[in-house]
């Protein structure tokens, strides 16, 4: 079914064995002096290993005070060819591509990470950043110009295939280009024309520095997505400017810091959701074009080059779920296949505050050139007690590395809470990591129980070596005058089908798993009231994921009632009170379902101690948090028998 995908494809004089690309992703694996860390290569390499056509690593800078991240990789000084240069040596055995990107961060950045005041075409605060950058003089748009073609000369030095020009998601080529963040009146601002001139320049310097069989990628914005900013139309234009420029291939995104839920999309964004916007790029040019935004799957990209909406296809957070992907689609080994599922909590979660990124369904990501997962010598057999996804992930590792593995579960089914968290609106791709875990839990052998709690007596009859207990947390549950009633039920057992609920529903906390059983309830027609204590709901998620979820609340009508408790609940009321004491009532509701959160459960830890030769605790067993710790605790747990 795949044959599109895996014809190769020619841009400029680079030649691509694949249509399957890795687009820049900022990943803070390398140096803070922009040299590349062997933790950056070997998270590069893997994927180059795993059969990706064309790999263009995250933003390189070309200047220091242009960073809009510490961790940078950079190609501002001769100094730092050599690191890079290993990098695309390594690449190059296993067959791929690598491209450069180059970018300034223009006003998308901030004195704290550079040391300087951000520049930009205009003295206009970036809405998310919120400091006012310096205009930049015609002088120093030129010095900028240079430095972008010095940086691709080194780029060549170094053994890249190729540059792509970063006009896109709104840092400073992308400033010049858009209405939205460039209201000058000179050469550089006003029209089209003139609005593309700084982008134009960049290109015609690298052309002059470089030889003319570099190819050049330029990645646009094609939609900002913002009021005021580039329209398709207007990038239409632009495209066929950058043809005429030269440029040998364009890289189609969407929007910018204000509009980042697109940058990045969660799973509440339907698959493939721009390539409709990268086909009318295509409508106008000759050169090829590649697409980006939600596509997680091999046969979603061929669908998208069948249909002729792009000739590559972008696919950032597949490639940090599962780096091997484009082998495995070839192979036939669709079941062997780790799908992203956007919950960008280890991704963009983590690149705001700067951190190494992580993904919850692939713990290997940046841990390439540590972890090797290797046959132990001392084979042990191991006890696990839970198969939600810790324990699941625990199994496999171990399993991997020789060890006996016994898995129980008290339910009748693997997953956990986990099976609750995919029942949600938009939340249904959750499944796909438990279907994984599972299938390789049959592949690998493991002995599974379901319906059996591990108990002490059945550790003292297997007599494990080692015993990983990653049983969970159960709901917390108030001491809410009325919580007794029958109209009182748990958000969990509503998500399982296990309680239906009436026409008007309360539902009593505003966390996430509260907002979201929210959102559930109403997009089947129920009438929902959010109480929730403290100042805002689901506090501490993830942006873009939140956007989303806001906005599912807004359209079903979901009424949120913030820095409000609940007091006492009764047969068809819920008394409430506001921060000052204030009492109200909740009239006419059927059904008050309980969110509050959730407590450890581990019991068994204690009991075992000095039983066995180790008990190793994971998840929430441990402490209530995201499934992001849970399964890279898991994973660890298993590799470290």
């Amino acid at each position: 079914m795949l044959n599109k995908v895996f014809t190769p494809i020619k841009i400029g004089t680079m030649e691509v064995k694949n249509r399957f690309v890795v687009p820049p992703m900022v990943v803070n694996f390398a140096n803070e002096d922009g040299t590349a860390s062997e933790r950056f290569i070997a998270y590069i390499e893997e994927k180059a290993k795993g059969g990706w056509g064309l790999i263009i690593p995250e933003n390189y800078t070309m200047d220091p005070d242009a960073r809009g991240f510490v961790k940078l990789p950079g190609l501002w000084n001769d100094g730092q060819i050599e690191s890079h240069k290993e990098l695309t040596e390594r690449v190059h055995k296993h067959g791929a591509k690598i491209v450069v990107q180059i970018n300034h961060a223009g006003r998308q950045t901030s004195s704290a990470i550079t040391g300087v005041q951000p520049v930009a075409p205009s003295p206009i605060a970036d809405p998310t950043i919120g400091e006012t950058p310096k205009e930049l003089t015609i002088k120093e748009i030129h010095e900028i110009v240079e430095k972008f073609g010095d940086a691709a000369l080194r780029a060549k030095k170094a053994g890249f295939d190729g540059v792509e020009v970063h006009g896109s998601h709104g840092y400073l080529i992308n400033e010049f280009m858009s209405p939205f963040s460039n209201k000058r009146t000179d050469e550089y601002g006003g029209t089209i024309q003139n609005r593309a001139r700084f982008a134009l320049e960049v290109i015609k310097n690298i052309k002059e520095k470089v030889v003319q069989d570099f190819p050049i990628i330029y990645r646009m914005s094609v939609n900002e997505l913002v009021e005021g900013g580039l329209t398709t139309e207007d990038s239409k234009v632009i495209a066929m400017m950058l043809e005429e420029a030269g440029v040998n291939a364009i890289h189609a995104t969407n929007g910018v810091y204000a509009s980042a839920q697109y940058i990045i999309p969660p799973a509440a964004v339907k698959h493939g959701w721009s390539s409709d916007i990268s086909a009318e790029i295509k409508k106008v040019v000759s050169i090829p074009v590649i697409t980006v935004g939600r596509v997680t799957d091999p046969l979603i990209a061929e669908s998208i080059l069948v249909s002729g909406k792009a000739d590559l296809v972008s696919m950032g957070r597949a490639s940090l779920a599962d780096p091997h992907m484009p082998n495995k689609a070839k192979e036939d080994r669709f079941e062997d296949i780790i799908h992203c599922i956007g919950c960008l909590q280890g991704c963009a979660g983590r690149n705001v505050k700067q951190l190494p990124v992580k993904c919850l369904v692939n713990p290997m990501i940046g841990n390439e050139s540590e972890i090797k997962i290797e046959e132990a010598e001392d084979k042990k057999k191991v006890l696990i007690a839970g198969g939600g996804v810790a324990g699941m992930e625990a199994a496999i590792a171990a399993t991997k590395r020789g060890h006996e593995v016994h898995l129980y579960e008290k339910n009748n089914k693997l997953g956990g809470q986990w099976i609750l968290a995919a029942i949600p609106p938009s939340k249904e791709e959750l499944n796909t990591l438990t279907v994984w875990q599972k299938t390789q839990l049959r592949k690998l052998g493991v002995n599974v129980y379901l319906n059996t709690n591990l108990t002490e007596e059945i550790v003292e009859d297997m007599k494990p070596d080692v015993v990983i207990v990653a049983t969970g947390a159960k709901p917390f549950v108030p001491n809410i005058p009325g919580k007794d009633l029958d109209n009182v039920v748990i958000a969990n057992d509503v998500l399982a089908g296990l309680k239906d609920t009436g026409t008007n529903v309360v539902v009593i906390g505003g966390g996430l798993v509260g907002a979201e059983t929210a959102a559930h309830l109403a997009n089947h027609n129920k009438k929902v009231t959010i109480v929730e204590m403290l100042p805002e709901i689901v506090s501490g998620g993830e942006p873009a994921v939140n956007y989303f979820l806001f906005k599912d609340l807004e359209q079903n009508k979901v009424q949120i009632l913030t820095n409000t408790s609940v007091k006492e609940i009764l047969n068809n009321s819920v008394v409430t009170a506001d921060k000052e004491g204030n009492e109200s009532k909740l009239q006419n509701i059927d059904t008050v379902v309980m969110a509050i959160g959730s407590r450890p459960v581990n019991e068994l830890a204690a009991k075992l101690e000095g039983k066995v030769e180790k008990v190793i605790t994971v998840g929430d067993a441990v402490k209530v948090r995201k499934a992001l710790e849970a399964v890279e605790e898991g994973f660890r747990a298993g590799l470290e028998i």
